[in-house]
């Protein structure tokens, strides 16, 4: 694989707006959702000794080291990974590869978490940055959701509701889930998942992304928007009563990506405007709205393969992480490609994961240290497994 240059913001028709310029993860946009990092442009690209000095250490490792690159990671990160793909493709990825004694995961920290899970103990995953972390994992903790689950006791619902957990959540969160016989999900199984889970109780905790269960529920499964109700982990009981947690069938968090928590109703108005035909094509991540406004839905891997499927010619607004739209852009130059917002916004912990940070990993692994390694324990990783294994063995 070779090294790219990142496009132009203009070339996927971004404004940098003052506000977007901003350095990465200095600012916030205010119109937003709680937690939106909006930087602007990327920093310029490695110096060449870096590049060489990853191709020098990844060589000098060989087999033993084994580079997972996610979707939304940067250009000179990808061109290092072995594979790249979403958060539990790769996490299988590491676990199919035995043989490699180090798996370095270029994503972040719950990834990392799920692929120490489904490796063996003979293996150590590596975090090249313990500071790329989820905010939406971050925004369910062990604590909060064990309240949660108090809150439903005591409103006498806890034992007909079958918590539905997310993969990008923290290992602790799919323990919970495991424990209470429940499953996890990823945005291409959602409905399956919610499936089995009906099958087994009356109503589905879901955690931590409230807008991937309102989607699937409402979108793909047939439910009522008042049908859910929100449990917000910083009021009081959740901020719903006993009778609302009693008359609803799925509860979901009060949680959200924040990089598809921005994008917005007017979004999807403008693009049409601006360019005749569009097809708009969103991950189940965005807002309601924004998804019953939208032509196709779908996961990380469902939006790419529909781009490779798109004839020549058309015209296509993505409404996903800004490194994968530049990306599919570069690829397909005969369509015409598009972000879906006007201004521009990577996943700001994601980013974290940079050429540096490799590197420093990948040297220190050839010189025999062991740096930023990932471990779950014993307990946590058994039932995490569970909820894992649930969602393997779903119909």
């Amino acid at each position: 694989m070779t090294t790219t240059e990142p496009l132009a913001p203009g070339s996927l028709d971004v404004q940098p707006t003052p506000l977007a310029l901003l350095l990465l993860g200095r600012e916030a946009d205010p119109k937003s959702e709680r937690g939106v990092e909006c930087p602007g442009d990327l920093p310029a690209p490695s110096d060449p000794d870096l590049v060489e000095r990853a191709r020098a250490a990844k060589a000098k490792l060989g087999e033993r080291v084994f580079v997972l690159g996610h979707h939304y990671q940067r250009d000179e990160v990808i061109e290092f990974a072995d594979v790249t793909g979403d958060s539990f493709k790769l996490a299988r990825d590491a676990a199919a590869r035995p043989q490699a004694e180090y798996i370095v995961f270029c994503g972040v920290h719950f990834m990392a978490e799920s692929a120490d899970i489904l490796t063996t103990a003979d293996q150590q995953v590596i975090l090249p940055d313990l500071a790329a972390g989820c905010s939406m994992a971050d925004m369910a903790s062990a604590e909060q959701v064990a309240e949660c689950w108090d809150v439903l006791t005591e409103a006498g619902v806890a034992d007909v509701t079958v918590p539905v957990s997310y993969m990008n959540s923290s290992a602790d969160i799919k323990a919970f889930t495991g424990r209470h016989g429940g499953t996890i999900c990823t945005s291409s199984n959602a409905k399956r998942a919610l499936e089995w889970a009906f099958s087994q109780g009356e109503k589905v905790l879901f955690l931590p992304d409230q807008h991937l269960g309102r989607n699937t529920a409402v979108r793909e499964m047939g439910f009522a928007l008042d049908d859910c109700v929100v449990y917000n982990p910083h009021k009081p009981g959740g901020g719903v009563t006993p009778e609302q947690l009693r008359a609803a069938k799925m509860i979901l968090w009060r949680g959200h990506c924040s990089v598809h928590g921005r994008f917005s109703l007017d979004s999807v108005e403008d693009v049409r405007s601006r360019i005749p035909g569009v097809n708009v094509l969103v991950h189940p991540e965005c807002k309601h709205e924004v998804v019953a406004a939208a032509d196709y839905v779908g996961s990380t891997e469902y939006i790419i393969k529909a781009l490779e499927a798109a004839p020549a010619g058309s015209s296509w607004a993505i409404g996903t992480e800004l490194n994968l739209v530049r990306r599919l852009a570069k690829a397909h130059p005969d369509k015409r490609i598009v972000f879906l917002d006007k201004t521009v916004c990577f996943c700001s912990t994601m980013n974290r994961i940079d050429l540096p940070h490799l590197v420093w990993a990948l040297e220190s692994l050839a010189e025999g240290t062991v740096v930023n390694r990932i471990v779950v324990d014993e307990e946590t990783e058994h039932y995490a497994k569970l909820a894992l294994e649930q969602m393997l063995a779903l119909p």
